[in-house]
């Protein structure tokens, strides 16, 4: 194998705006179809005639396919080309999205979203380390990621507002076909502005640490999501995070006597890597947690029709792009370490704000001023996480650094909705009082405040451990 020639990679400077633009619409799709589904859920069961415990494999299947496969696929797209792994697996999607769309059983659709995240977890990590590669100075790459993350976080919220208005004005079927267009004009495009990369020397994959790696995660994703439907004692969510455990401590040892390990030992703990991947599992597990906590809370105690609670969250959008906007900006005043000390404070500061939402307040007083303060903090906190999760990542291991950071966001958000809303729901039920949604409210209330501590702990372990780690050659002051 050849790395990317220097005069591709000249070439390639000049298109690196329209390559950008390319990359972000497709994470924007890969993002929407995160929760897409999520409004439109009860027409699918009417139509398709799901049962219960199988209209949430619409979700599961998807995540599950999405967590477990990120390393593995990271690891390919360094070894056989970024691009080619980015193209094949956009195109898996949207083959799998056109199923969905003309799925007429339910098994169907469960297998069509499984492909869909097999097809994210291939098009995901690689397109982040495309990115990575295309734009290599700190500055840069924090606009970059700025304006990535800020497209996708756009998709995130999106997707419940057009979950809802397709739904209702057309058919369920068009959350998955409207993804057709964009996958194949990131198909014909793409190669036509990113050179190939791929790792400067030959290597083999790893196949037993890449079936043990990739054993080991989707048996804990499957094992949180199930913690989710039944609870932290039952059989079917306790063994596979016990398998998980196994498989992972046979990961390592396999990694650590390989000769060319599917993720080297060195890599997984190069300290700043770590705590910066530590800070981003707190990140995700109280972000996914709040958006799961708050759509409940919009609807079931302040009384919200489904699209007017998925429109509830443009002003969240808004505030996202509006904080991606100035991170970068605050990245290269301030560096990495302060910038995201400030940014995870200000996000703990609104989830503060929204934990206090009663359910007779109005939106703009109650409801509003949190989800912007927290809104902007997420924004900003994004692409300051990204650059320093990839910082030190080079042609040789870009896919992986890149697959580790995917994966450690959909575990910390896995782990996130499964304990946060199972304690929001134990606190819930302890309460004995007759109004039901005071209940509900102390429980909401009761769980952001936890998200908000775990925000407040990843501050404090970004000022007193990434500080003092050793920088790569050629990073920045942080």
């Amino acid at each position: 194998m050849t790395s990317v020639s220097t005069t591709a990679r000249a070439d390639a400077v000049g298109r690196r705006g329209p390559a950008l633009v390319v990359l972000c619409f497709v994470q924007f799709m890969l993002v929407l179809d995160d929760n897409v589904v999520s409004v439109a859920l009860p027409s699918m069961r009417d139509d398709l005639g799901f049962s219960t415990a199988g209209l949430a494999w619409v979700v599961n299947a998807y995540f599950l396919a999405f967590g477990g496969l990120l390393l593995l696929f990271g690891r390919m797209a360094d070894l056989l080309g970024r691009r080619r792994i980015f193209l094949t697996g956009v195109a898996l999607f949207g083959a799998a999205s056109l199923v969905c769309g003309l799925a007429q059983e339910p098994w169907q659709l469960v297998a069509g979203r499984f492909v869909q995240g097999a097809g994210s977890a291939m098009a995901s990590p690689a397109a982040l380390a495309l990115i990575a590669l295309l734009f290599p100075g700190t500055g840069e790459r924090a606009k970059a990621f700025g304006i990535w993350g800020g497209i996708a976080a756009l998709g995130g919220t999106m997707g419940l507002v057009i979950s809802g208005a397709l739904t209702g004005l057309a058919s369920w079927r068009w959350i998955f076909l409207i993804n057709l267009p964009v996958a194949l004009a990131a198909v014909v495009l793409l190669p036509r502005l990113v050179p190939e990369s791929r790792a400067g020397r030959a290597v083999r994959l790893d196949v037993p640490g890449a079936v043990l790696g990739t054993g080991a995660l989707v048996s804990l994703v499957y094992g949180l999501l199930r913690t989710g439907e039944s609870n932290w004692g039952d059989m079917a969510a306790v063994g596979p995070l016990v398998l998980a455990v196994l498989l992972a401590v046979a990961f390592v040892a396999v990694e650590a006597r390989t000769a060319e390990p599917l993720a080297p030992l060195s890599f997984l703990t190069f300290r700043f890597r770590a705590v910066a991947n530590g800070a981003t599992l707190l990140f995700s597990a109280a972000m996914y947690a709040m958006a799961f906590l708050l759509m409940v809370h919009l609807q079931t105690v302040l009384g919200y029709r489904p699209l007017a609670a998925g429109l509830a969250y443009l002003p969240y959008g808004a505030g996202i792009l509006t904080g991606m906007w100035l991170s970068s900006r605050a990245v290269i005043r301030l560096g990495v370490r302060p910038a995201l000390v400030m940014s995870f404070l200000i996000t703990a500061a609104g989830l503060l704000l929204l934990s206090g939402v009663a359910p007779n307040d109005g939106y703009a007083p109650g409801v509003l001023p949190g989800l912007l303060v927290t809104s902007l903090g997420c924004g900003l906190s994004l692409p300051a996480l990204t650059v320093a999760a990839l910082t030190g990542t080079t042609e040789e291991n870009a896919g992986l650094g890149s697959a580790v950071l995917s994966s450690v966001q959909q575990v910390g958000g896995a782990v996130g909705v499964a304990v946060l809303v199972a304690l929001a729901t134990r606190r819930r039920d302890a309460l004995t009082v007759e109004d039901s949604l005071h209940a509900a409210t102390e429980g909401f209330s009761f769980a952001l405040t936890l998200a908000a501590a775990l925000l407040t702990l990843g501050a404090v372990l970004i000022a007193t451990l990434l500080g003092k780690t050793r920088r790569p050659e050629g990073a920045p002051d942080f």
